[in-house]
């Protein structure tokens, strides 16, 4: 009886009551596809986007730099504005880590100038129009329902290090708290 007491507690303790505990449910799927991805360690590939102001991003002006890099659907859509917002909120304790944040969407450049000053956002988006770079970094895929074919965007983050080596890919995200997680994680890396 005492044990099942204390298991009881524990489980209360641990889970606590609302939203923590979807917290950790969150926390637990993104770091269970994390151990699935094949990417980590591995050279990120190079890009040259252009972000919200027309100016060409790439990974090469970005050396020497940690970046955290997140593929998202589409400007403006609940999901989306929840990761970006989380982002901005968190963006000078990324610029404290030396770490920079890029949104990646097939969007273009007038979508992501509005939803940047809709929500007052402080992150960079970049402009994937042709999918080129989702492609090559797997958060474009093809799917299909019945005849149709049709393309879509996965939700994911990488963190690269300065060196642009992959060191940590989520290939499933959770908008919410996932830009905590992100924090987390890059501080664990960066004392390694």
């Amino acid at each position: 009886m005492k044990h099942g007491l204390t298991i009881l507690m524990l489980t209360v303790g641990v889970c606590g009551i609302g939203a923590g505990c979807e917290l950790d449910k969150a926390q637990v799927h993104e770091d269970a596809a994390s151990a699935r991805s094949d990417s980590i360690g591995g050279p990120a590939p190079a890009f040259a986007l252009p972000d919200q102001t027309g100016q060409t991003v790439s990974l090469g002006s970005l050396a020497g730099r940690w970046v955290v890099l997140y593929f998202y659907p589409m400007d403006d859509t609940a999901g989306c504005t929840c990761q970006a917002t989380e982002f901005t909120e968190l963006i000078d304790t990324y610029t404290d880590m030396d770490a920079v944040i890029y949104g990646v969407s097939p969007d273009s450049v007038e979508s992501h100038q509005a939803f940047i000053a809709k929500h007052g956002l402080k992150v960079s988006l970049l402009s994937d129009e042709g999918h080129d770079t989702m492609s090559r970094y797997g958060a474009w895929v093809s799917t299909s329902l019945g005849d149709h074919e049709y393309g879509r965007v996965v939700r994911s983050t990488y963190i690269i290090d300065p060196d642009g080596v992959i060191r940590h890919h989520w290939p499933e995200v959770i908008p919410e708290g996932h830009a905590a997680r992100v924090r987390n994680r890059l501080a664990h890396l960066q004392a390694q």
